[in-house]
């Protein structure tokens, strides 16, 4: 039987365009993060990112995941910039945005719900969660992307989107329920100021609900963990930065494939995971199984 191919990216952190400065800004959490840029542009290259997306074109997966941190600063050039990026993977319909904590930065000046990014979100109106069937594949996109006060990057969903996504990974039952989320919803991988502060929230209900895999970006490291449940797990796969340039085997550029097989009544998964060399090619770094 032919397999699903969900490729997932996260964190590509484009370069932004330039920008003037609004009112607010000087006294935002912008300034800081323009600070803050300054430091840590060269961690990000866009010639890393273009390799990483051409090898994805390249093997041609049926949808595209990508888990957020588009942009640095969440202004409207900014989002501009990143829905062209967008149009230059695939069609709409094919590709699915969890949006990041970088993308809500701060509430002022910021397109509202990520506009400019609408049809990349979800198939139905605007509003969290979405549910996207593709083939044998429930995608439930949740966003945890919420603006947060000078040197904190945490991440919310709330319990009215907590809620809904409990009522989507039931309706899809009988799918291969994948999870997009932004923030890692399992302790130990990112610190407390980076965290998802409603992990717990999350946990309980998937445990109840049941989902096939979660996938999330943020830490900038590639990660295997499991979230449990008095019956079964579910694993959850992080990736490192899109557009990362450092050459430590757990942060270089990476992307990863899952393959999706319906086997008897249930489903097998395998794992690829590509990674950006030096030289700005691609190879296979390894696979493994899910299950």
């Amino acid at each position: 039987m032919t397999a699903f191919r969900l490729a997932h990216l996260s964190d590509p952190h484009l370069a932004p365009p330039p920008a003037r400065f609004r009112a607010g800004d000087l006294v935002s959490k912008r300034l800081l993060s323009r600070l803050a840029w300054r430091r840590k542009h060269r961690r990000h290259s866009r010639a890393v990112l273009d390799a990483l997306t051409a090898d994805i074109a390249a093997r041609g997966p049926d949808h595209i995941a990508i888990t957020g941190d588009l942009v640095n600063f969440a202004t409207p050039e900014e989002f501009d910039a990143a829905r062209i990026w967008l149009e230059g993977l695939g069609d709409p319909a094919d590709v699915t945005v969890s949006p990041g904590n970088h993308d809500a930065l701060v509430a002022r000046g910021a397109p509202a719900s990520f506009a400019p990014w609408a049809r990349w979100l979800g198939d139905g109106p605007p509003g969290f969660p979405h549910l996207r069937v593709r083939g044998p594949v429930a995608i439930v996109n949740l966003s945890s992307a919420v603006p947060t006060p000078a040197h904190s990057a945490r991440g919310r969903l709330g319990a009215a989107q907590i809620e809904a996504a409990a009522g989507l990974l039931r309706e899809a039952q009988g799918l291969y329920r994948i999870v997009l989320i932004h923030h890692p919803p399992v302790p130990g991988l990112v610190s407390p100021r980076k965290s998802l502060v409603d992990a717990e929230a999350l946990g309980a209900v998937m445990a109840q609900a049941g989902a096939e895999l979660v996938l999330h970006g943020h830490a900038h490291e590639g990660s295997l963990a499991v979230l449990r449940a008095a019956v079964g797990s579910t694993p959850v796969l992080g990736v490192p930065s899109a557009s990362s340039t450092a050459r430590a085997t757990h942060r270089a550029a990476r992307w990863q494939e899952i393959a999706v097989t319906r086997d008897g009544e249930g489903f097998r998964a395998e794992v690829t995971a590509r990674g950006v060399t030096a030289d700005l090619r691609c190879e296979t770094l390894g696979r493994y199984h899910l299950g």
